[in-house]
Protein backbone atom coordinates (compact mmCIF):
# COMPACT_ATOMS: atom_id res chain seq x y z
CA UNK A 1 0.00 0.00 0.00
CA UNK A 2 1.11 3.37 -0.91
CA UNK A 3 0.77 5.09 2.33
CA UNK A 4 1.94 8.68 1.34
CA UNK A 5 0.14 8.89 -1.94
CA UNK A 6 -3.35 7.35 -0.15
CA UNK A 7 -2.67 9.73 2.37
CA UNK A 8 -2.90 12.42 0.06
CA UNK A 9 -6.12 11.17 -1.33
CA UNK A 10 -8.07 10.92 1.92
CA UNK A 11 -10.65 13.19 2.94
CA UNK A 12 -9.49 15.83 4.82
CA UNK A 13 -11.13 17.01 8.16
CA UNK A 14 -10.73 20.12 9.55
CA UNK A 15 -8.19 19.26 12.09
CA UNK A 16 -6.07 16.93 10.05
CA UNK A 17 -3.67 15.24 11.79
CA UNK A 18 -4.66 16.50 15.12
CA UNK A 19 -7.89 14.88 15.35
CA UNK A 20 -5.73 12.11 16.83
CA UNK A 21 -5.52 12.52 19.95
CA UNK A 22 -1.92 10.42 20.08
CA UNK A 23 -0.19 12.44 17.48
CA UNK A 24 -1.48 15.41 19.75
CA UNK A 25 0.52 14.79 22.66
CA UNK A 26 3.64 13.26 20.48
CA UNK A 27 3.74 17.00 18.95
CA UNK A 28 3.58 18.73 22.28
CA UNK A 29 6.02 17.12 23.54
CA UNK A 30 8.38 17.00 20.66
CA UNK A 31 7.41 21.14 20.22
CA UNK A 32 7.98 21.58 23.75
CA UNK A 33 11.50 19.47 23.69
CA UNK A 34 12.26 21.19 20.65
CA UNK A 35 12.03 24.85 22.38
CA UNK A 36 14.46 23.38 25.15
CA UNK A 37 16.97 22.80 22.44
CA UNK A 38 16.84 25.88 21.19
CA UNK A 39 17.41 27.36 24.21
CA UNK A 40 20.81 25.32 25.21
CA UNK A 41 22.29 26.13 22.15
CA UNK A 42 22.46 29.70 23.14
CA UNK A 43 22.33 28.85 26.42
CA UNK A 44 25.37 26.62 26.98
CA UNK A 45 27.94 28.86 24.48
CA UNK A 46 26.62 31.63 26.70
CA UNK A 47 27.63 30.04 30.21
CA UNK A 48 30.75 29.20 28.62
CA UNK A 49 31.13 32.84 27.47
CA UNK A 50 29.97 35.14 30.31
CA UNK A 51 30.35 32.67 33.40
CA UNK A 52 33.59 30.55 32.53
CA UNK A 53 35.34 33.01 30.52
CA UNK A 54 36.27 30.76 27.82
CA UNK A 55 37.63 31.47 24.64
CA UNK A 56 36.10 30.73 20.87
CA UNK A 57 37.58 28.05 20.56
CA UNK A 58 36.29 26.21 23.30
CA UNK A 59 33.20 27.64 22.40
CA UNK A 60 33.06 26.52 18.90
CA UNK A 61 34.07 22.79 20.29
CA UNK A 62 31.32 22.73 22.88
CA UNK A 63 29.29 22.99 19.59
CA UNK A 64 30.86 20.40 18.18
CA UNK A 65 30.28 18.06 21.05
CA UNK A 66 26.39 17.92 20.59
CA UNK A 67 27.18 16.66 16.78
CA UNK A 68 30.38 14.28 18.00
CA UNK A 69 27.55 11.35 18.93
CA UNK A 70 26.03 11.23 15.57
CA UNK A 71 29.75 10.10 14.25
CA UNK A 72 30.46 8.11 17.41
CA UNK A 73 27.41 6.17 18.16
CA UNK A 74 24.78 6.73 15.77
CA UNK A 75 25.04 3.40 13.30
CA UNK A 76 24.69 1.26 16.91
CA UNK A 77 21.95 3.23 17.92
CA UNK A 78 19.74 2.70 14.99
CA UNK A 79 20.39 -1.20 15.24
CA UNK A 80 19.50 -1.07 18.82
CA UNK A 81 16.59 1.30 18.46
CA UNK A 82 15.04 -1.95 15.72
CA UNK A 83 15.30 -3.95 18.48
CA UNK A 84 13.41 -2.54 21.25
CA UNK A 85 10.47 -0.62 22.17
CA UNK A 86 10.68 3.23 21.01
CA UNK A 87 8.44 5.42 23.22
CA UNK A 88 10.05 4.22 26.85
CA UNK A 89 13.80 4.97 25.26
CA UNK A 90 12.55 8.27 23.98
CA UNK A 91 11.12 9.25 27.59
CA UNK A 92 14.13 7.89 28.89
CA UNK A 93 16.28 10.15 27.03
CA UNK A 94 13.98 13.33 28.16
CA UNK A 95 14.72 12.26 31.63
CA UNK A 96 18.66 11.77 31.09
CA UNK A 97 18.40 15.32 29.05
CA UNK A 98 16.39 17.26 31.79
CA UNK A 99 18.76 15.83 35.05
CA UNK A 100 22.33 16.65 32.71
CA UNK A 101 20.61 20.46 32.70
CA UNK A 102 19.93 20.45 35.81
CA UNK A 103 23.21 19.67 37.02
CA UNK A 104 24.79 22.81 35.58
CA UNK A 105 22.70 25.00 37.94
CA UNK A 106 23.36 22.66 40.75
CA UNK A 107 27.16 22.78 39.93
CA UNK A 108 27.46 26.54 39.49
CA UNK A 109 26.04 26.88 43.12
CA UNK A 110 28.16 24.48 44.52
CA UNK A 111 31.53 26.71 42.74
CA UNK A 112 32.29 23.05 41.02
CA UNK A 113 31.07 24.54 37.66
CA UNK A 114 34.01 24.20 35.04
CA UNK A 115 34.60 23.94 31.23
CA UNK A 116 34.95 19.67 30.96
CA UNK A 117 31.94 19.21 32.82
CA UNK A 118 30.05 21.77 30.85
CA UNK A 119 31.91 19.72 27.56
CA UNK A 120 30.45 16.37 28.61
CA UNK A 121 27.31 17.79 29.83
CA UNK A 122 26.77 18.86 25.70
CA UNK A 123 28.18 15.15 24.84
CA UNK A 124 25.43 13.84 27.10
CA UNK A 125 22.52 15.44 25.81
CA UNK A 126 24.14 14.99 22.43
CA UNK A 127 24.37 11.38 22.81
CA UNK A 128 20.62 11.29 24.31
CA UNK A 129 19.12 13.40 21.04
CA UNK A 130 20.69 10.99 18.99
CA UNK A 131 18.52 8.09 20.55
CA UNK A 132 15.92 10.39 20.89
CA UNK A 133 15.87 11.36 17.13
CA UNK A 134 16.13 7.82 16.03
CA UNK A 135 13.24 6.30 17.81
CA UNK A 136 11.37 9.40 17.23
CA UNK A 137 11.45 9.08 13.35
CA UNK A 138 10.42 5.21 13.95
CA UNK A 139 7.95 5.99 16.35
CA UNK A 140 5.81 8.74 14.24
CA UNK A 141 4.46 5.69 12.12
CA UNK A 142 3.57 3.64 14.85
CA UNK A 143 1.37 6.49 15.87
CA UNK A 144 -0.08 7.41 13.06
CA UNK A 145 -0.15 3.55 12.01
CA UNK A 146 1.04 4.23 8.49
CA UNK A 147 -1.05 6.99 7.57
CA UNK A 148 -1.07 10.70 7.04
CA UNK A 149 2.71 10.44 7.39
CA UNK A 150 3.41 13.81 5.45
CA UNK A 151 1.24 15.94 6.75
CA UNK A 152 2.30 14.54 10.09
CA UNK A 153 5.69 15.19 9.25
CA UNK A 154 4.71 18.58 7.91
CA UNK A 155 2.97 19.79 11.40
CA UNK A 156 6.35 18.47 13.34
CA UNK A 157 8.87 20.01 10.69
CA UNK A 158 6.56 23.24 10.87
CA UNK A 159 6.53 23.60 15.02
CA UNK A 160 10.38 22.92 15.06
CA UNK A 161 11.20 25.39 12.39
CA UNK A 162 9.14 27.72 14.93
CA UNK A 163 11.26 27.26 17.68
CA UNK A 164 14.37 27.70 16.18
CA UNK A 165 12.78 31.10 15.46
CA UNK A 166 11.38 31.74 19.02
CA UNK A 167 14.24 30.03 20.72
CA UNK A 168 17.09 31.90 20.98
CA UNK A 169 14.74 34.85 21.68
CA UNK A 170 13.92 32.97 24.48
CA UNK A 171 17.11 32.15 25.85
CA UNK A 172 18.16 35.65 25.85
CA UNK A 173 15.16 36.91 28.07
CA UNK A 174 15.93 34.01 30.36
CA UNK A 175 19.45 34.69 30.29
CA UNK A 176 18.88 38.30 31.19
CA UNK A 177 15.78 38.05 33.72
CA UNK A 178 17.91 35.11 35.59
CA UNK A 179 20.98 34.56 34.24
CA UNK A 180 22.14 31.71 31.50
CA UNK A 181 23.12 29.14 34.26
CA UNK A 182 19.39 29.45 36.08
CA UNK A 183 17.56 29.98 32.38
CA UNK A 184 18.76 25.91 32.04
CA UNK A 185 16.34 25.06 34.92
CA UNK A 186 13.44 26.34 32.46
CA UNK A 187 15.20 24.21 29.79
CA UNK A 188 15.47 21.13 31.94
CA UNK A 189 11.29 21.45 32.19
CA UNK A 190 10.63 21.25 28.69
CA UNK A 191 12.19 17.60 28.78
CA UNK A 192 10.13 16.82 31.72
CA UNK A 193 6.66 17.57 29.50
CA UNK A 194 7.83 16.18 26.73
CA UNK A 195 8.26 12.76 28.91
CA UNK A 196 5.00 13.27 30.51
CA UNK A 197 3.28 13.83 26.84
CA UNK A 198 5.21 10.59 25.59
CA UNK A 199 4.18 8.36 28.59
CA UNK A 200 0.33 9.42 27.79
CA UNK A 201 0.58 8.08 24.25
CA UNK A 202 -1.54 5.09 24.39
CA UNK A 203 -0.75 3.32 20.92
CA UNK A 204 0.43 0.17 22.22
CA UNK A 205 4.13 -1.17 19.82
CA UNK A 206 4.34 -4.19 18.11
CA UNK A 207 6.27 -7.28 19.70
CA UNK A 208 9.99 -7.32 18.53
CA UNK A 209 12.05 -10.60 17.54
CA UNK A 210 12.94 -12.62 20.79
CA UNK A 211 16.90 -11.62 21.93
CA UNK A 212 17.72 -14.97 20.76
CA UNK A 213 16.53 -14.83 17.07
CA UNK A 214 18.46 -11.61 16.60
CA UNK A 215 20.85 -11.32 14.22
CA UNK A 216 24.75 -9.64 15.82
CA UNK A 217 24.58 -5.77 16.00
CA UNK A 218 27.55 -5.89 13.53
CA UNK A 219 25.37 -7.81 11.36
CA UNK A 220 22.32 -5.36 11.65
CA UNK A 221 24.76 -2.35 10.89
CA UNK A 222 25.89 -3.55 7.91
CA UNK A 223 22.82 -4.66 6.85
CA UNK A 224 21.34 -1.23 7.36
CA UNK A 225 24.39 0.32 5.77
CA UNK A 226 23.94 -1.90 2.91
CA UNK A 227 20.29 -1.04 2.65
CA UNK A 228 20.73 2.59 1.91
CA UNK A 229 23.75 2.18 0.02
CA UNK A 230 22.02 0.01 -2.32
CA UNK A 231 18.73 1.33 -2.65
CA UNK A 232 18.03 3.36 -5.92
CA UNK A 233 15.98 6.32 -4.11
CA UNK A 234 17.55 6.67 -0.33
CA UNK A 235 21.24 6.45 -1.79
CA UNK A 236 20.42 9.92 -4.00
CA UNK A 237 18.56 11.12 -1.16
CA UNK A 238 21.79 10.90 1.34
CA UNK A 239 23.94 12.01 -0.87
CA UNK A 240 22.21 14.87 -1.71
CA UNK A 241 21.82 15.58 2.32
CA UNK A 242 25.50 15.43 2.82
CA UNK A 243 26.36 17.82 0.39
CA UNK A 244 23.28 19.99 0.78
CA UNK A 245 24.22 19.86 4.57
CA UNK A 246 27.96 21.08 3.71
CA UNK A 247 27.02 23.68 1.34
CA UNK A 248 24.48 25.17 4.11
CA UNK A 249 26.75 25.21 6.90
CA UNK A 250 29.67 26.33 5.00
CA UNK A 251 27.72 29.81 4.04
CA UNK A 252 26.35 30.06 7.38
CA UNK A 253 29.99 29.59 9.13
CA UNK A 254 30.98 32.86 7.56
CA UNK A 255 27.62 34.93 7.29
CA UNK A 256 27.81 36.36 10.52
CA UNK A 257 31.43 37.84 10.02
CA UNK A 258 30.17 38.61 6.16
CA UNK A 259 27.10 40.59 7.42
CA UNK A 260 29.11 42.32 10.02
CA UNK A 261 32.19 43.29 8.65
CA UNK A 262 31.85 43.27 4.82
CA UNK A 263 27.82 44.78 4.92
CA UNK A 264 28.08 46.55 7.83
CA UNK A 265 25.12 46.35 10.14
CA UNK A 266 24.52 46.04 13.61
CA UNK A 267 24.03 43.08 15.97
CA UNK A 268 20.03 43.29 15.78
CA UNK A 269 19.82 43.30 12.40
CA UNK A 270 22.13 40.63 11.60
CA UNK A 271 19.28 38.62 14.20
CA UNK A 272 16.56 39.48 12.08
CA UNK A 273 18.54 38.48 8.45
CA UNK A 274 19.18 35.54 10.21
CA UNK A 275 15.33 34.06 10.77
CA UNK A 276 14.43 34.23 7.41
CA UNK A 277 15.90 30.95 6.59
CA UNK A 278 13.83 30.10 9.75
CA UNK A 279 10.50 32.33 8.48
CA UNK A 280 11.00 29.87 5.35
CA UNK A 281 10.99 26.43 7.40
CA UNK A 282 7.38 27.25 9.00
CA UNK A 283 6.33 28.34 5.18
CA UNK A 284 7.38 25.05 3.67
CA UNK A 285 6.41 23.38 6.26
CA UNK A 286 2.77 24.47 5.63
CA UNK A 287 2.76 24.30 1.81
CA UNK A 288 4.74 20.59 2.07
CA UNK A 289 1.33 18.36 2.19
CA UNK A 290 -0.30 20.91 -0.58
CA UNK A 291 2.96 20.23 -2.68
CA UNK A 292 2.50 16.57 -2.28
CA UNK A 293 -1.03 16.65 -3.39
CA UNK A 294 -0.66 19.23 -6.22
CA UNK A 295 2.16 17.53 -8.55
CA UNK A 296 3.34 14.40 -6.94
CA UNK A 297 5.72 13.48 -4.36
CA UNK A 298 8.55 13.30 -6.58
CA UNK A 299 7.97 15.75 -9.10
CA UNK A 300 6.90 18.55 -6.61
CA UNK A 301 10.16 17.79 -4.80
CA UNK A 302 12.43 17.80 -7.63
CA UNK A 303 10.36 21.15 -8.71
CA UNK A 304 10.64 22.62 -5.45
CA UNK A 305 14.27 22.18 -5.09
CA UNK A 306 15.32 23.77 -8.78
CA UNK A 307 13.05 26.58 -8.01
CA UNK A 308 14.46 27.74 -4.46
CA UNK A 309 17.85 26.10 -4.33
CA UNK A 310 19.47 28.69 -6.73
CA UNK A 311 18.05 31.37 -4.74
CA UNK A 312 21.21 30.63 -2.65
CA UNK A 313 23.17 33.06 -4.64
CA UNK A 314 21.51 36.24 -3.74
CA UNK A 315 23.23 35.68 -0.08
CA UNK A 316 26.69 37.08 -1.74
CA UNK A 317 24.81 39.71 -3.18
CA UNK A 318 24.01 41.49 0.12
CA UNK A 319 24.63 45.27 0.20
CA UNK A 320 23.59 47.41 2.82
CA UNK A 321 19.94 49.40 2.62
CA UNK A 322 17.57 47.93 0.25
CA UNK A 323 20.09 45.52 -1.22
CA UNK A 324 19.30 43.69 2.16
CA UNK A 325 16.21 42.23 0.98
CA UNK A 326 18.36 40.06 -1.26
CA UNK A 327 19.24 38.32 1.74
CA UNK A 328 16.10 38.02 3.78
CA UNK A 329 14.23 36.52 -0.05
CA UNK A 330 17.15 33.89 -0.37
CA UNK A 331 17.77 32.74 3.56
CA UNK A 332 13.60 32.51 3.15
CA UNK A 333 13.63 30.69 -0.53
CA UNK A 334 16.00 27.89 0.46
CA UNK A 335 14.08 27.68 3.99
CA UNK A 336 11.60 26.35 1.94
CA UNK A 337 13.19 24.10 0.11
CA UNK A 338 15.15 22.31 2.54
CA UNK A 339 12.16 22.22 4.48
CA UNK A 340 9.80 20.94 2.06
CA UNK A 341 12.48 18.45 1.62
CA UNK A 342 13.20 17.35 5.16
CA UNK A 343 9.07 16.55 5.21
CA UNK A 344 8.80 14.92 2.12
CA UNK A 345 11.93 12.96 2.72
CA UNK A 346 11.04 11.67 5.82
CA UNK A 347 7.51 11.08 5.28
CA UNK A 348 8.70 9.07 1.88
CA UNK A 349 11.33 7.11 4.52
CA UNK A 350 8.92 6.05 6.84
CA UNK A 351 6.34 4.58 4.36
CA UNK A 352 9.04 3.08 2.49
CA UNK A 353 11.27 1.01 4.69
CA UNK A 354 10.73 -2.33 6.16
CA UNK A 355 9.78 -1.68 9.90
CA UNK A 356 11.94 -3.53 11.09
CA UNK A 357 14.95 -1.38 9.10
CA UNK A 358 13.64 1.68 9.69
CA UNK A 359 15.99 2.74 13.17
CA UNK A 360 18.92 1.29 11.02
CA UNK A 361 17.87 3.53 7.72
CA UNK A 362 17.50 7.02 10.15
CA UNK A 363 20.83 6.37 11.74
CA UNK A 364 22.62 5.92 8.83
CA UNK A 365 21.10 8.81 6.73
CA UNK A 366 21.44 11.30 9.39
CA UNK A 367 25.08 9.94 10.30
CA UNK A 368 25.97 10.90 6.90
CA UNK A 369 23.86 13.92 6.73
CA UNK A 370 25.38 15.16 9.95
CA UNK A 371 29.14 14.02 9.20
CA UNK A 372 29.52 17.17 6.94
CA UNK A 373 28.14 19.40 9.30
CA UNK A 374 31.90 20.03 11.02
CA UNK A 375 33.60 19.90 7.18
CA UNK A 376 31.41 22.25 5.66
CA UNK A 377 31.61 25.00 8.86
CA UNK A 378 35.40 24.26 8.74
CA UNK A 379 35.69 24.99 4.93
CA UNK A 380 33.67 28.09 4.91
CA UNK A 381 35.79 29.39 8.02
CA UNK A 382 38.97 28.56 6.07
CA UNK A 383 37.45 30.26 2.66
CA UNK A 384 36.77 32.94 4.64
CA UNK A 385 40.27 33.73 6.10
CA UNK A 386 41.94 32.91 2.81
CA UNK A 387 39.71 34.56 0.32
CA UNK A 388 37.61 36.97 1.72
CA UNK A 389 34.30 36.95 3.29
CA UNK A 390 32.47 37.69 0.40
CA UNK A 391 34.02 35.44 -2.02
CA UNK A 392 33.45 32.41 0.17
CA UNK A 393 30.18 33.09 0.69
CA UNK A 394 29.96 32.97 -3.33
CA UNK A 395 31.81 29.35 -3.32
CA UNK A 396 29.55 27.88 -0.31
CA UNK A 397 26.32 28.98 -2.21
CA UNK A 398 27.48 28.16 -5.68
CA UNK A 399 27.48 24.49 -4.46
CA UNK A 400 23.73 25.07 -2.71
CA UNK A 401 22.65 25.87 -6.30
CA UNK A 402 22.81 22.93 -7.84
CA UNK A 403 22.40 20.87 -5.67
CA UNK A 404 18.77 19.74 -6.73
CA UNK A 405 20.71 18.10 -9.76
CA UNK A 406 21.88 14.97 -7.14
CA UNK A 407 17.58 14.51 -7.06
CA UNK A 408 17.33 15.05 -10.57
CA UNK A 409 19.23 11.83 -11.43
CA UNK A 410 17.92 9.54 -9.45
CA UNK A 411 15.08 7.60 -10.84
CA UNK A 412 12.39 10.09 -8.82
CA UNK A 413 12.65 12.46 -12.00
CA UNK A 414 10.76 10.19 -14.46
CA UNK A 415 7.75 9.60 -11.76
CA UNK A 416 5.38 11.82 -9.76
CA UNK A 417 5.20 9.92 -6.76
CA UNK A 418 8.07 8.36 -4.98
CA UNK A 419 6.81 4.25 -4.44
CA UNK A 420 4.58 2.59 -2.49
CA UNK A 421 7.30 0.44 -0.98
CA UNK A 422 10.73 -1.31 -1.01
CA UNK A 423 10.95 -3.77 -3.19
CA UNK A 424 13.61 -6.04 -4.10
CA UNK A 425 16.68 -4.77 -6.47
CA UNK A 426 15.53 -7.65 -8.54
CA UNK A 427 11.99 -6.31 -9.72
CA UNK A 428 14.06 -3.66 -11.21
CA UNK A 429 15.94 -5.40 -13.47
CA UNK A 430 15.38 -3.99 -17.40
CA UNK A 431 14.18 -0.82 -16.00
Amino acid sequence: MDVINEALDQPRTRWGVFAQRDFRRLWLGETVSGLGNSVSVVALPLIAAVELDAGSTAVGLLAAAVWTPWLLVGLPVGAWVDRIRKRPLMVACDLVAAAALVSIPLAAWLGALTFPYLLVVALLCGTAAVCFNTAYHSYIRIVLGGRDLLEGNARLQGSEAATQVAGPGVAGLLAQAFGAVSALVADAVTFLVSAVCLTRISVVEPGHVPHEERPSLRRQILDGLRFVGGDRYLRPMVMWGAVTNMALMGYQAVQVVFLVRTVGLEPGMVGVLLSSGSAGGIAGALMAAWVGRRFGTARGLLLLQAATAPFALLLPMTTAGPGLLLFATGGFLVGIGVSVANIVIGGFRQAYCPPHMLGRVVATAMMTNHSTIPLGSLLGGVLGDAVGYRPAMWIMTGIVAPCWIILAMSPMRRERDLPRAHEPAAAHTGS
